[in-house]
This record gives structure tokens, C-alpha cells and sequence, in this order.
């Protein structure tokens, strides 16, 4: 059965890009039926466009300016994402940490794709963090998860996982670049793991 995805992202949208190019290739059974961003000058947006995806951008700011709590703006965001009957939300690259408010209308069918292997380097930043631990000489390899998402920051079960390794040659630059074509793997078979 083709799954109806709900991708939210925050920025460029390589990950949503690979999830298009799986659809298109006939490699997932998926149909990406909105992309949410908080952010109007993501260019994941273009990438969704140009695929003929439906757009939504979703800002806090309007909720912040006006004095409105988070929780309204997590409730609010899920009455828009429930308006699309997905299946399955997929943070790909979405910077707000989703609270019970969202969480509790979509359970079990939020999934995060997250720079770090489980148990390490949670929240923001992480490829940095890792390089970072890695020339302090406390690792010698990082990775990359898809989880279920809870209310516990990268905390939740995991779907998949890979290692990443770090070289003595690697910039923060060529660290990244290995992080992200990890990351389009993992992302689309997470997908298609929990679509069976």
C-alpha cells in the first residue's frame, strides 16, 4: 500500500530531494502529499514545487510575536499535517522539537532522521559536535539514526542506523558531505522499513 508521507523540513531539502527521487525511481512505495516548513526561504520548498508537491510554510514567529504559547502553535501544526491524512511524518531537517501538543495526534507515525548514531551528540549541530570530539581524540567514528519521535530530544526508538567513519584528513566540510549521502540512504529505507 503507498504510504502518504508528510515531509517537514527547515532548510535546503537534500533529504526530501532523495525521498522524491526513491518515489520517482520506483525504489519507494510513497506519495509525498505535503511539505511543511518553518521557514519561507527554504529551498526544500523549490525542490517541492518543482516536484509538483503540495507547500505549506508553518513560521512560529507570528505565534511568538503575538504572545501565543508553543503548545498552540505544536496543536495547530498538527491540525494542519491531520488535514493531509498522512501515514507517516518525517522530519527531515525540521529545527523545532515537537511537543506532546503534536506528538499525541500522530503516535507512533512521527519519525526524525538525526545526524548522530542513538545516544549521541542529541539536538543540534551534531556533525560539528562529533568533529569536533573527534580531534579532542574521544571518537573515531560518528553516524546517523531514524527514529520514532518522543518528547525526549533524539531519544526515541530506532529505526535504522549507520556508522560514519572520521579521517585524520577530514575537514568539517568532507565530514558533512559523508554525513548527508548516509543520511538520503538511510532516510528513504527507514521509510520504506516501516511502510511494510
Amino acid at each position: 500500500m503507498t504510504q502518504r508521507l508528510a515531509i517537514f523540513i527547515s532548510g535546503s531539502g537534500s533529504n526530501l530531494q532523495a525521498v522524491i527521487d526513491a518515489i520517482a525511481a520506483g525504489r519507494l512505495d510513497a506519495q509525498i502529499v505535503v511539505v511543511v516548513s518553518n521557514r519561507g526561504a527554504a529551498f526544500g520548498l523549490t525542490r517541492a514545487e518543482q516536484a509538483g508537491i503540495p507547500t505549506v510554510v508553518f513560521p512560529l514567529k507570528p505565534y511568538s510575536d503575538a504572545g501565543r504559547p508553543r503548545v498552540q502553535y505544536d496543536a495547530d501544526l498538527a491540525g494542519l499535517a491531520a488535514s493531509y491524512t498522512p501515514d507517516l511524518i518525517v522530519l527531515a531537517g525540521w529545527m523545532h522539537v515537537l511537543s506532546p501538543a503534536f506528538l499525541d495526534r500522530f503516535p507512533g507515525r512521527v519519525l526524525n532522521l538525526h545526524p548522530a548514531l542513538p545516544g549521541q551528540f542529541a539536538g543540534t549541530h551534531a556533525i560539528q559536535r562529533a568533529y569536533e570530539a573527534f580531534q579532542r581524540g574521544e571518537i573515531d567514528h560518528t553516524g546517523v539514526m531514524v527514529h520514532w519521535v518522543v518528547p525526549e530530544v533524539d531519544a526515541g526508538p530506532v529505526v535504522v542506523s549507520a556508522e560514519a567513519p572520521i579521517y585524520p584528513t577530514d575537514s568539517l566540510d568532507d565530514l558533512e558531505a559523508r554525513i548527508h549521502s548516509l543520511e538520503h540512504r538511510l532516510l528513504v529505507e527507514a521509510i520504506a522499513q516501516v511502510g511494510r
